[in-house]
């Protein structure tokens, strides 16, 4: 194990996600296992200023003390009372609500990422992974390692590691201890491959990412620069936010639109829209005029709040000017 080498790995991803300030300082949070070990070593061998924390949940008796002890004594860990938790979620919510005033780091690696990945794809279909930076500020600087080098590192380092026997009784343990073997077996680089899959996905922006991956039926996310992007089921597509009527023409695809009035917006048809005034919706009024489905989403409509005034060249309204100039 070429320890300079694993430490260069962890430091470069550390100064491209900025995740720590250059020497600064950073609590981690230790459970005394291989991951956890190597993170509190590594940093500190690369010049931040590091603190431990262990948060003793009490489940496992005279293990759980063990741990604790470890943590204390090897890695001058601060210990807390972490009990009253017994579900997965319960007992990670209970052991991020320590030390919420500093920046703390988990010894997370790509070996979890890949776990986490195939947990969400099986409970919720969503292709997301463990985030190097949480919103809370909790940063994740393994994330380039695998478990193996973790305790390689370990090993090289001459620093002892505890394993935690409760880990094949847990949801990510049956990931951990069945699916991702089975995957090898199917091929060699499974685990790589899934990793360079939320890789590619991670080039997306973060809310054209929310949109692929959200759950809904129907949803739509704001780009930036008047741009949305709108999923209904399988379909996707681009279309300009609103864009503010009476300083002025606005065009829109094909359309020129004009008025005088105030309050007017143009924008593009939205499921559940209705004439103003009307029990009519707006799709039906594309049925009745034969406008093909597939123009509908870019089709222009003249809007004061939620309420669609005109439909240019199909539904007319008082001081709204509407002209279709193909090829100008």
């Amino acid at each position: 194990m070429d320890t300079a080498a694993v430490l260069a790995r962890i430091e470069t991803h550390v100064r491209e996600r900025e995740l720590i300030p250059p020497g600064g300082d950073v609590t981690c949070l230790v459970s005394g296992g291989a991951d956890s070990t190597c993170l509190w070593h590594a940093l500190r061998a690369l010049g931040y200023r590091v603190s431990a924390l262990h948060v003793d949940h009490g489940l496992r008796g005279a293990e759980s003390d063990e741990d604790a002890r470890f943590c204390r004594e090897q890695l001058s860990a601060e210990v807390v009372d972490g009990r009253g938790g017994q579900t997965e979620e319960e007992l990670r919510r209970i052991r991020y609500s320590f030390a919420t005033d500093r920046l703390r780091a988990t010894g997370h690696t790509a070996s979890d990422q890949v776990e986490t990945i195939l947990f969400r794809l099986a409970t919720s279909g969503a292709a997301t992974g463990i985030k190097p930076k949480r919103e809370d500020g909790v940063v994740r600087p393994l994330l380039p390692l695998w478990r193996r080098e973790t305790e390689a590192y370990c090993r090289a380092a001459g620093l002892a590691f505890h394993t935690d026997s409760s880990n094949d009784g847990t949801k990510r343990g049956l990931i951990r201890r069945e699916i991702v073997p089975a995957l090898r077996r199917l091929h060699p680089a499974a685990e790589a491959n899934l990793l360079r899959a939320l890789e590619e996905r991670a080039t997306l922006s973060p809310a054209l990412a929310e949109l692929l991956a959200s759950p809904e039926g129907s949803k739509r996310v704001d780009l930036g620069s008047g741009i949305q992007a709108v999923r209904e089921y399988d379909r996707l597509w681009l279309e300009r936010g609103p864009v503010a009527l009476g300083s002025g023409e606005v065009r829109w695809g094909e359309w020129r639109i004009d008025s005088e009035l105030g309050g007017l917006k143009v924008r593009a048809w939205r499921a559940g829209d209705r004439l103003a005034g009307r029990r009519k919706k707006i799709q039906d009024v594309f049925v009745d005029a034969k406008i093909p489905r597939s123009d509908r989403e870019t089709w222009p409509l003249v809007v004061r709040g939620d309420e669609v005034v005109a439909v240019p060249g199909i539904v007319e309204a008082p001081g709204v000017k509407a002209e279709r100039v193909v090829g100008d």
